[in-house]
């Protein structure tokens, strides 16, 4: 799919991966962006930075139908499609099956992070779906991509991510009936399954901490650029052969217990 004037969707959009995806669509691309975050004031700031032309931002929660219906509206009022959308919103929170005495987990955290990483994934992912099967297909037939945020905890996840690893390989298992489902439609889905990135978050940890997380990177040696992820969500977007497949961005890294 050509990108320039497209419009783009990408929840957790105000910060981290999802910001950065949301600068390269615009500055590189030539695409419209539409920020889906909790956080008002970065999302305003960053509509500010990208210029009100190419971007619009909505206050959201992706585990709520209505919020999302809410944002998908203003987002259609504004720029009257939805061509790409990239679920990056998400929450590492830890949730260990025992604690410390022994005694077994309550489900409520468990439960929030299914909520954010799996179903709000599937929340937007259906409600951009359904603007994306009304758009007019391309020369190639293609009205729509999606692009899901997995990450490397899908595959190795560490001692107390029994929750986030459980909802990101939700987020790969979707990969398929999803693209069976929407690709009659001219819709594709993938996913990214990125790993350590340089997030502001992760540049906030001790740099003794850092370093041990680099260790677990096999070549390069390094923390991941945003850049980077926010050109493979291009090259996905781009490349209409690209379809219902997982792309581990992560450097070859096997991440230890803990």
């Amino acid at each position: 799919m050509e990108l320039k004037d497209k419009v783009v969707v990408i929840t957790g959009g105000a910060s981290g991966l999802g910001q950065a995806t949301a600068r390269y669509m615009v500055s590189e691309k030539g695409a419209k962006v539409a920020l889906l975050d909790l956080n008002a004031e970065a999302g305003a700031e960053t509509v500010a930075e990208l210029g009100e032309e190419n971007a619009i931002f909505c206050e959201t929660d992706v585990t709520s139908e209505e919020s999302i219906d809410a944002a998908i509206a203003a987002i259609m009022g504004k720029f009257g499609a939805i061509h790409v959308d990239i679920n990056a919103a998400g929450i590492p929170l830890p949730c260990k099956i025992l604690d410390r005495e022994g005694v077994a987990s309550g489900l409520q955290k468990y439960a929030t992070v299914i909520n954010v990483n799996l179903i709000g994934v599937f929340n937007v992912m259906a409600k951009c779906a359904e603007q994306m099967a009304r758009n007019e297909p391309d020369e190639k037939g293609e009205r729509g991509v999606v692009i899901n945020i997995s990450s490397g905890a899908a595959y190795e996840g560490q001692v107390g991510q029994s929750a986030y690893s459980g909802s990101k390989a939700g987020v790969n298992g979707m990969n398929i009936p999803a693209a069976r489902e929407l690709g009659p439609l001219g819709i594709r889905v993938n996913s990214i399954a990125p790993g350590l990135f340089g997030t502001p978050l992760v540049k906030t940890l001790d740099p003794k901490v850092q370093d041990s997380l680099i260790q677990m990177c096999e070549a390069p040696k390094r923390m991941g650029v945003l850049e980077e992820f926010a050109h493979t969500c291009a090259f996905l977007a781009e490349n209409a052969y690209m379809n219902g497949r997982v792309i581990r961005l992560d450097a070859a890294t096997v991440m230890q217990a803990r």
